[in-house]
């Protein structure tokens, strides 16, 4: 027997919301009617629902930058996720945005990736190219709608529009675009409105991905040793840095030194990004969701000052880490692996686990391609291995 709780329990503590913020009556629809939780706001339970999925708990061993990195020192999808939404976190609430809604897109953007990072998904997108392609934010958008299976009326989470939308736009409107169908589907389902700006939670949840990349891709560089703290003194950004830090601490350990790097990186870019987003907010005198919808851009974003500085990072991480041979030859091998899946499934369908055969009928390479793409989609960089080694005599050594 359910127990009834005093109201002042019910739906948690409330905090500011400032007049901007996404709407939690109108954000709360679904696809699939559901009676409201007492305990809990609509954003909070998509949420949960996030974090207690399969999909998300892969995130555990997909690769983010470093392909089953050794030692447990390394960022993974799902800590990567997670520094995300502390981030995001970080920045909403100061704003006053809903901090459930940015945690549960934060959490969420991540959940389409396949195994061996950005390698695995250009192979994914090239062998799925004649049928839909490959894109890993439409692949979340069809993990949180379809290919999820945990509950008994519906696939799919059935997360709320205020969520979706945001998940769906996060990287900015659909307006000269054909949406993929199952953001058509959506669109048509809930009335999106995709040529709109995504809300406010959105932008920051976006904005949280490139502070967390930048971040920690330099700590786990560092502990590779494939950067050097010297080499970052080439990027105006932490040359500033590393050069207070000297300054206040001028016999501190470099593993030191590192973390007090990373640490005062991700405060001047979150303080900035609140800094210039209330600037933002303020001068366009806006004052309600419908208003952030409406903006001509971004409202959420780096001042212009540090998102040049930013920029210059971004293009050192790329050249000096992301093409690091070292990282090059193990993700591309990754990308093999994918391709080789990809055909000998297509090929063999009768190799899939059962359930992944089911409804295949004769002659439709459509259905039976986009079919192999989501298996594969959400193998565990481990668990391709395993595969490509039950069907292949040779296994590239990625370990």
């Amino acid at each position: 027997m359910t127990r009834v709780l005093p109201e002042h329990l019910l739906r948690g503590g409330a905090r500011w919301r400032a007049p901007y913020a996404a709407d939690l009556e109108a954000g709360a629809r679904r696809v699939h009617e559901e009676a409201a939780d007492p305990l809990r706001s609509p954003f909070q339970r998509d949420r949960d629902r996030i974090v207690h999925s399969t999909a998300f708990r892969r995130l555990k061993h997909k690769t983010q930058v470093f392909v089953r990195p050794e030692g447990d020192h390394f960022r993974t999808r799902l800590t990567h996720s997670l520094e995300v939404a502390q981030v995001a976190r970080s920045i909403a609430r100061p704003l006053g945005l809903d901090e459930d809604l940015t945690e549960a897109i934060a959490l969420a953007h991540d959940l389409g990736h396949s195994p061996f990072g950005h390698a695995g998904e250009r192979a994914l997108a090239e062998v799925l190219g004649a049928h839909g392609g490959f894109d890993h934010n439409v692949q979340s958008i069809r993990v949180v709608t379809e290919l999820e299976r945990r509950y008994p009326r519906f696939d799919g989470l059935n997360l709320s529009l205020g969520t979706l939308d945001g998940l769906i736009k996060h990287n900015g409107p659909y307006r000269n675009d054909e949406p993929p169908a199952v953001v058509a589907g959506l669109h048509t389902a809930l009335a999106l409105d995709l040529t709109a700006q995504p809300p406010g939670e959105a932008q920051v949840a976006a904005i949280a991905d490139d502070i967390a990349y930048d971040a920690h891709d330099i700590d786990d560089g560092l502990r590779a040793g494939l950067l050097a703290l010297d080499d970052l003194r080439e990027v105006e950004l932490t040359a500033g840095i590393l050069a207070a830090i000297e300054a206040e601490y001028p016999d501190l350990e470099p593993s030191r030194q590192a973390a007090e790097l990373v640490r005062r990186l991700i405060t001047v870019m979150i303080f900035d990004v609140i800094a210039e987003t209330a600037t933002r907010l303020e001068d366009g005198a806006v004052g309600t969701p419908e208003a952030v919808a409406a903006a001509p851009s971004f409202l959420v974003g780096f001042s212009a000052e540090v998102a040049s500085k930013e920029k210059e990072l971004k293009r050192f991480l790329f050249a000096r880490l992301y093409r690091h041979p070292e990282v090059m030859a193990r993700v591309e091998a990754g990308g093999e692996v994918i391709r080789s899946l990809f055909a000998r499934f297509t090929k063999a369908p009768q190799l899939l686990p059962a359930e992944w055969q089911t409804g295949l009928g004769e002659g439709d390479d459509r259905r039976l391609c986009r079919r192999v793409g989501d298996y594969i989609a959400g193998m565990t960089d481990g668990y391709a291995l395993a595969e490509h080694r039950r069907l292949f005599d040779r296994t590239p050594d990625l370990g």
